[in-house]
């Protein structure tokens, strides 16, 4: 390989992560759900206004809303939200999933866009605690 060539698993797939950053996503979102028993997922896309409430329709099409956490981004928009099921409320309070949200907002502002995914996606787990 030569200096500036790319592998296969670090060009781009059909959107912003490379296969790599993918398969790491896939991996946290995975480790998350088995670890604390709640269903952890990724949205990223434009959001209809109001935001919150597009971002809640979103929520309620996951598998098991109750225990669904879904963390919802509009790269263009600059907007993040966080919805949590009713069960996952219960281990994930306002709190949490704002400072979540506040460190994910600081790795997308520096550019790293699943870098900060993975932070959040970690601290949510994490504050949800083991099921």
């Amino acid at each position: 390989m030569t200096v500036g060539e790319v592998t296969p698993l670090e060009q781009p797939v059909d959107g912003p992560f490379t296969t790599r950053q993918l398969l790491r996503l896939d991996e946290a979102l995975r480790i998350a759900d088995q670890v604390t028993g709640l269903n952890f997922s990724i949205y990223l896309g434009p959001l209809e206004e109001p935001l919150r409430e597009s971002a809640e329709r979103l929520h309620a099409r996951t598998r098991d809303p109750q225990r669904s956490v879904l963390v919802a981004i509009s790269p263009n928009q600059r907007k993040l939200e966080i919805v949590t099921g009713a069960d996952a409320r219960k281990r994930i309070s306002n709190r949490d999933a704002k400072l979540a949200g506040l460190s994910m907002a600081a790795a997308f502002a520096g550019g790293d866009l699943a870098g900060g995914l993975m932070i959040g996606i970690d601290q949510l787990a994490t504050h949800a605690g083991r099921s």
